[in-house]
């Protein structure tokens, strides 16, 4: 490193330690080695949230360090650990979804069901191409081959406005803005494959489902160019939903690539793929699959049962998946069991933000003092409300969960959605800091931590370029990333083999340049330094 360059380096450091110095009281000083890393991203102090403290109550009331710990702030994915975190406490880890198959006509004994065959969505996330090839084929080892009538797919369960998928980032197209349906299969999406056949001087191109009358160019020219940016390169067009082209090339370097989509027309999706995989597996169709309601003649033939709930969990934390995120959220809406919990004419819902209205809860944790409380429940009482749809249901569900175990106050933990992709979700560190230390006392504590991704070795950590330092495979963390956002959160064992409940959040529109922050934060609290 150069004089000069390590002079500025030092001087950014002199002048953030000096303004480190001047933070509220209340706040610890923050370690070197982050402050150097927020000076090197050209991040501000106020940029960053944190709040480490070893797991246990001694940890809570006298944390590790604390830095703007109140203040509430978008957690991005660090939603996640709400919504699984209340799910396995509120369902059990055994807790499975359940899709019922009804008819509403006989069947012969040649195998014809004289009527409609219904697939009735309970919300499971879960159904993808694998699992409902099982459907159909348990149903055809029940007996039926044939239907005269629809397929009818019920996705009534859950009640909300309809969502575009492009509201949130405006791209309609990523996988993760597929929008919530009670009936989701395959998560409404489509994988292509890029298999080169230099002999040949093509690429192939392959799909993971079929879709009933969906169209795929079979091939595109190889080129000899770099890999780069092969999606470019590839010239496609999905304007037409039932017709996917692509005008370019594919650089012979890239070697085997895929490129999952969200499919184009969500609304024709489901019927699409079990018109095609029906047919596939022997099935005839006398009528056409079809969206609708089960009819009330509608007799049971089998329910098809999701994995244990601990096992998707797993699959929405190590994966950051926000599809299934947000299935399990507005299941907790749909489930009875979990809405009878609710006071008896108190659950409402704000929508500006996204905050329910309950009455005064039992706090676990140390609680902030009663006045506080009082204040907040009374802030609450001048809520206005609406009646409660499905996902109306679900935030009053969670938040008072949330509330229950914690210390948090209505203006720390503003829970919108549960995956985290949302612009209004709020949380402090301290609050998921607190949730976390309630979480580690659960008997359900070691399906939750299994869920999180140990850093540089599985999942959303594994992504190549970070420097986990000491925490390298010693942590379980889940990661949070929006344009504005970084986070993680979670647990992490020290070099002593201490364990310390890790929270740490940038908000800022270049946080994702503050990553080296969170990990030199990381590396601080394994290797259990002093600031």
């Amino acid at each position: 490193m150069s004089r000069s360059r390590l002079l500025r380096r030092l001087s950014a450091c002199w002048l953030l330690a000096i303004f480190v110095s001047g933070a509220a009281a209340a706040d610890d000083p923050l370690p070197i080695s982050v402050q150097v890393a927020l000076a090197d991203a050209r991040l501000p102090p106020e940029a960053l949230v944190a709040w480490v403290a070893e797991v246990g109550p001694q940890g809570h009331e006298a944390p590790r360090l604390t830095w703007r710990a109140r203040e509430p702030v978008n957690p991005a994915s660090l939603m996640k650990l709400y919504s699984t975190g209340a799910a396995l406490e509120l369902l059990g880890p055994a807790w499975t979804w359940s899709t019922p198959v009804l008819a509403t006509g006989p069947i012969d004994a040649r195998g014809v069901l004289h009527g409609d065959l219904v697939i009735q969505g309970r919300g499971d996330p879960t159904l993808v191409i694998e699992r409902l090839w099982l459907l159909l084929r348990q149903l055809q080892q029940r007996g039926v081959r044939e239907v005269r009538g629809d397929i009818v797919l019920d996705g009534s369960a859950f009640t909300q406005p309809p969502g575009d998928p492009a509201d949130f980032d405006g791209d309609a197209l990523r996988p993760y803005n597929v929008q919530p349906d009670a009936l989701m299969l395959n998560l409404k999406s489509i994988t292509l494959g890029f298999v080169p056949d230099p002999p040949r001087k093509i690429a192939r191109i392959t799909t993971d489902v079929p879709l009933a009358g969906v169209k795929v160019d079979a091939r595109v020219p190889l080129t000899a160019n770099d890999c780069g940016n092969w999606r470019g390169a590839l010239k496609a067009d999905f304007s037409d939903p039932a017709r996917l082209k692509f005008s370019g090339s594919y650089p012979v370097a890239c070697g085997e690539k895929s490129w999952s989509l969200a499919y184009a027309d969500p609304a024709s999706y489901n019927a699409r793929l079990v018109d095609a995989l029906w047919r596939e597996t022997g099935g005839r169709l006398g009528g056409r699959v079809r969206e609708g309601v089960a009819a009330p003649e509608s007799s049971l033939l089998f329910e098809f049962a999701s994995p244990p709930l601990a096992s998707v969990v797993r699959d929405i934390n190590k994966f950051s998946n926000n599809v299934m995120a947000q299935q399990l959220f507005l299941s907790l809406g749909l489930d009875a069991a979990v809405t009878a919990q609710l006071p008896q004419g108190t659950p409402a819902f704000v929508s500006a933000s996204a905050t329910v209205s309950t009455p005064a809860l039992p706090i676990v944790l140390p609680s902030p003092g009663e006045p506080q409380r009082q204040e907040a429940a009374a802030s609450e009482a001048r809520l206005s409300v609406v009646p409660l749809d499905t996902a109306q249901a679900a935030r009053a569900a969670v938040s008072r969960h949330v509330r229950e175990r914690t210390a948090c106050t209505q203006a720390e933990v503003v829970i919108d959605n549960g995956s985290g992709l949302s612009r209004s979700s709020r949380s402090s560190a301290s609050c998921l800091g607190a949730w976390l230390q309630a979480l580690w006392t659960s008997p359900l504590m070691p399906e939750l931590t299994s869920s999180l991704p140990l850093p540089g070795v599985d999942g959303t950590a594994k992504r190549p370029g970070r420097i986990w330092g000491a925490a390298l495979g010693r942590a379980h963390l889940k990661t949070g990333s929006l344009r504005d956002a970084a986070g993680l959160a979670g647990y992490v064992i020290g070099t002593s083999g201490r364990r310390y409940v890790f929270v740490a959040i940038l908000n800022h529109p270049n946080a994702n340049a503050g990553r080296p922050v969170l990990d030199a934060l990381l590396d601080w609290t394994a290797q259990e330094g002093s600031p």
